[in-house]
């Protein structure tokens, strides 16, 4: 007998998976028009459904193993509302009982964006919706505005529905154009908690985002991503100044990063996270100590935090076999974090 006819008596009618991302460069970039370069993690988000044939959904998470029961029309609390809004935003006029299994660690490695993007693959598959993959990753970047209070760009949805964990996925957030980028020869990607919790929509993502709007605004651009002549950003006056700088220099970062090696993709990552650090300031004290652990050890190319920052996770670019081993030394001296993707992503 499955998991889901031990919790609700019968077999899903249907069943969807979606990954985690990792960001190697191209952070807060997304909701100014630039360019992402994520790659999918091993690390995937299981949703199954069917029909109750009630007024309400019912919701099971198996990782906590927690359910909650939801009205229909209205988003509930705790993970609910990641559900709830994919199944408003698509229609869904009936009952469903949910069962949520798998895990894709919280913190900057898209835990939310997979579980919008399975959940909605879920119910592509059920209802016959006409959802490409494109379409499906931007419902759930609605679901993040509209019913989770988080003002995210495309990326996190994108790469959970269109990346693979064999490569890199370049994203023109803009035009939404994207192709597959090789990771640098000889190299290989780690990811390590470093065990410091985040919340978004009560951390100052938002703020960030209104601050670079803000400084788009006064620039006469669109969107930062249109600035040509970095050095106009220094007109600004402080904080702007600052995070438009962050934005700008990221851009060319991913560009730079298109055609580098190890060596050289690894500084870009070492100064994206010194720009998030003080130009964004979105990282952690305990995060930078974990970056620089990583930075000092000779088997590693470049670190940095990732995703949108306030704690969470660390990604690294190390030589190809050597992930274990640097792990393993890096935790020694900081034993509260932990290697979240053991084996290469390449």
């Amino acid at each position: 007998m499955s998991a889901f006819q031990e919790l609700f008596g019968v077999e899903p009618e249907a069943t969807a998976s979606a990954p985690g991302r990792v960001n190697l460069l191209g952070e807060h970039t997304d909701y100014q028009g630039g360019f992402v370069l994520p790659t999918a993690i091993p690390q995937r988000i299981t949703v199954s459904l069917s029909r109750n044939g009630t007024q309400e959904h019912v919701l099971h998470s198996a990782s906590t193993d927690t359910t909650l029961r939801v009205l229909l029309g209205e988003k509930g609390k705790g993970f609910a509302p990641y559900v709830t809004g994919s199944l408003q935003l698509s229609g869904v006029q009936e009952g469903l009982n949910v069962l949520i299994e798998g895990k894709v660690p919280s913190g900057g490695l898209s835990s939310s964006a997979a579980l919008e993007v399975a959940t909605l693959r879920a119910l592509r598959d059920l209802f016959n919706l006409d959802l490409d993959d494109v379409e499906l990753a931007l419902r759930g970047v609605q679901v993040e505005h509209r019913f989770v209070g988080v003002k995210c760009g495309v990326m996190d949805q994108m790469a959970s529905s269109l990346a693979n964990t064999n490569t890199m996925l370049l994203i023109d957030t803009r035009s939404l154009e994207r192709r597959s980028v090789p990771f640098p020869a000889g190299a290989e990607v780690l990811v390590i908690d470093s065990g410091v919790p985040r919340r978004l929509a009560e951390s100052g993502y938002n703020e960030r985002r209104a601050q670079v709007e803000e400084a788009a605004r006064i620039l006469g651009v669109k969107e930062l991503r249109d600035v040509q002549d970095s050095g106009v950003v220094e007109k600004l006056g402080s904080p702007l100044k600052e995070r438009a700088r962050h934005v700008v220099s990221e851009n060319a970062r991913v560009q730079q990063g298109l055609q580098a090696d190890a060596a050289q993709f690894g500084q870009l990552m070492n100064a994206s996270h010194a720009s998030l650090r003080d130009d964004y300031q979105v990282s952690h004290p305990q995060v930078d100590e974990l970056v620089n652990l990583l930075q000092a050890h000779p088997q590693v190319f470049g670190a940095r935090m990732t995703g949108a920052g306030f704690g969470g996770a660390v990604v690294a670019l190390v030589r190809e076999g050597r992930a274990g081993q640097v792990a393993r030394d890096v935790l020694a001296q900081y034993p509260r974090g932990k290697q979240l993707v053991p084996e290469a992503a390449t």
